[in-house]
């Protein structure tokens, strides 16, 4: 039995194939060439499908569901995206759209939880209940699971998790608020954290590492200088795994889950990261005098974590 799942970006439109056993057996990906119409969107969802299919061989009819994760707010039950700024989507049909299309039913869901059913099915978080995944990308964002369900609130629009307060007072977010875990945590906190710190710090490594351009920062930056021993650069690192530790503690407290994991490019440092936020998370948690410890985890499935998930809609929508 074969699904297709499709992880609709404002970059590209990334398709695959997927067999029972999670396992991708066919990919295509087109650009999703922003702005252009909606109707176009949809065409060019409808090609990077189709590539996937010709990469595995097989045919529509070969093919038992599809689904689509894609930004902003969407209904899973109606099939539409409510709301997604940057594609143009407002009370968008797009399963019917796409139905129109590919002469196949869709399913639909928002691509931090169609990455985090993906996990929650084939990789961190396989074989748990309760299930929490975050990614720390241009945002912060993430999904949760609940006794084996997503969680998205009575509107679908729950588990915005990086719109969680840490810092009451704190940074400006983009949502509106201030101190928000994605005003700390994001790459693109940890990039304009780095910048501070080595206008403050004109001898840092860092600057070397960034060719004396302060354009040239990015997420690796402050880790490149923390290897090399840097004082800077170590005091951003640990204050970065200080913030995210901060938020995911919240989530521990809130929901318990027996995993969370953590995605994104800055999860790419793997137990650099993982280990101090464990440590962090342990001491500060509400049950920190339970016995069970190191629940936090990388992702494991990086960007083929959303397509998965998307693929497998149907086991909760259909």
């Amino acid at each position: 039995m074969y699904r297709l799942g499709i992880d609709l970006g404002g970059t590209n439109v990334a398709s695959a194939v997927v067999d029972e056993n999670y396992n991708i057996i066919g990919r295509g990906k087109v650009k999703t060439n922003l702005p252009r119409p909606i109707e176009e969107i949809c065409d060019a969802m409808a090609e990077s499908a189709n590539l996937a299919l010709a990469d595995a061989g097989l045919k529509i009819e070969d093919i038992y569901s599809m689904g689509i994760g894609a930004p902003g707010t969407v209904d899973p039950v109606k099939g539409v995206i409510t709301y997604a700024n940057n594609l143009g989507f407002f009370n968008t049909p797009v399963c019917r759209m796409m139905k129109e299309r590919m002469g196949v039913d869709f399913y639909l869901e928002n691509d931090a939880n169609a990455a985090a059913y993906g996990e929650y099915l084939a990789g961190a978080g396989k074989g748990t209940n309760n299930f929490v995944a975050i990614t720390l990308g241009t945002g912060v964002g993430g999904g949760v699971i609940i006794n084996g369900k997503l969680f998205s609130g009575s509107n679908f629009a729950g588990a915005e998790l990086g719109h969680t307060v840490i810092w009451a007072g704190g940074k400006q977010c983009t949502c509106g608020r201030k101190g928000c875990f994605e005003a700390y945590a994001s790459a693109t906190a940890l990039i304009s954290q780095t910048k501070e710190k080595m206008e403050e710090n004109k001898d840092s490594i860092m600057w070397e590492l960034a060719d004396n351009d302060i354009n040239k920062v990015s997420g690796r930056t402050a880790w490149d200088g923390w290897r090399k021993g840097d004082r800077a650069a170590t005091e951003v690192v640990d204050t970065y795994c200080l913030n995210v530790a901060e938020g995911v503690c919240n989530m521990v407290n809130i929901f318990q889950p027996e995993k969370i994991c953590i995605g994104g490019g800055v999860a790419g440092e793997k137990d650099n990261l993982i280990k101090p936020i464990n440590k962090l998370v342990n001491e500060r948690k509400y049950n920190r005098h339970h016995d069970k410890e190191d629940r936090v985890f990388v992702a494991a499935l990086g960007n083929d974590a959303g397509i998965i998930g998307a693929a497998f809609l149907d086991l909760l929508y259909k």
